[in-house]
């Protein structure tokens, strides 16, 4: 028999809970067929939960939190992921949506897409769209009110110190139409110098620079380890394993070298938003 892969805890949300559920399971000294008795699901499909390969239904979690003992734990998982759904996050964005209100700072790597708390409407709305063009318009409206609600952040009297690095190219090449351009970018210049952040641009020019296979956001805490999340089209991954946060922090520092100053990064951006309200920006 070849031996137990053990689960990633700290790969995604599903991972965590399976891998609890897993430890519970062992401490109580059960099977998996065991625990399965009586809840009309398969050994099969515990499995591939305890794995991190499928989320837990309700009537699962209340039979596995009677079995062992856990007092609602796996059931309150459960209303969390439909909190999380009804809110408009994403299930696996909702954990990072929390933990940027009690942030100490945010630093955020843009290679695609502006990051989420400098959108205007205009932008999220375009980006959720293009992204889920298959979503009824009332979850892309839930999304979008939910991604406009992250901003609030900005008119606390205590806001986490911002970083953020994009790519040039966010700003040459026009994602919504010109004067919903120059209104996003002179979004981000009055969010950025109204919050004391700092905002650098990638230089279109630079070729190899580090954090090249894409997003990532390091988050800092005052009374909690640093995290690092990173995301891809349909899921993303809240990273905490110390020697690997370490790591991304010193590749972010890293980008911050190759990218241009901030004052000179600011002003490009003022330029490029007056160049779209005038007609005159550089495809």
């Amino acid at each position: 028999m070849p031996p137990r892969k053990d689960t990633d805890a700290s790969a995604n949300v599903p991972s965590f809970y399976g891998a609890e559920l897993r430890f519970k399971r062992e401490a109580a000294g059960l099977t998996l067929e065991q625990l399965a008795e009586g809840s009309y699901r398969g050994i099969p499909f515990l499995s591939l939960i305890e794995r991190g390969e499928r989320r837990m239904p309700l009537d699962l979690a209340q039979h596995v939190d009677k079995r062992l003992g856990t007092d609602g734990f796996f059931e309150r998982r459960c209303e969390d992921a439909r909190k999380a759904k009804k809110s408009g996050h994403a299930e696996y964005f909702a954990d990072v949506a929390e933990m940027e209100q009690h942030a100490d700072s945010i630093e955020d790597w843009a290679p695609a897409l502006l990051p989420g708390l400098l959108q205007t409407e205009a932008y999220a709305l375009k980006v959720v769209r293009t992204g889920s063009p298959w979503l009824p318009p009332k979850t892309v409206d839930n999304q979008v009110t939910a991604r406009m609600a992250r901003a609030k952040l900005w008119q606390r009297e205590e806001r986490p110190a911002f970083w953020a690095i994009v790519r040039e190219e966010l700003i040459r090449k026009p994602l919504l139409p010109s004067e919903e351009m120059a209104a996003q970018l002179e979004h981000i210049a009055d969010v950025i110098r109204s919050n004391q952040g700092v905002l650098q641009i990638l230089p279109e020019t630079t070729v190899a620079y580090p954090l090249m296979m894409g997003m990532i956001r390091v988050m800092t805490f005052p009374d909690a380890p640093p995290v690092v999340y990173t995301e891809g089209l349909h899921s993303g991954q809240v990273i905490d394993y110390p020697a690997l946060v370490k790591d991304y922090r010193r590749s972010y520092d890293l980008l911050r070298a190759a990218a241009l100053p901030p004052e000179t990064s600011l002003d490009m951006i003022e330029q490029a938003a007056e160049d779209h309200r005038n007609g005159k920006h550089r495809a």
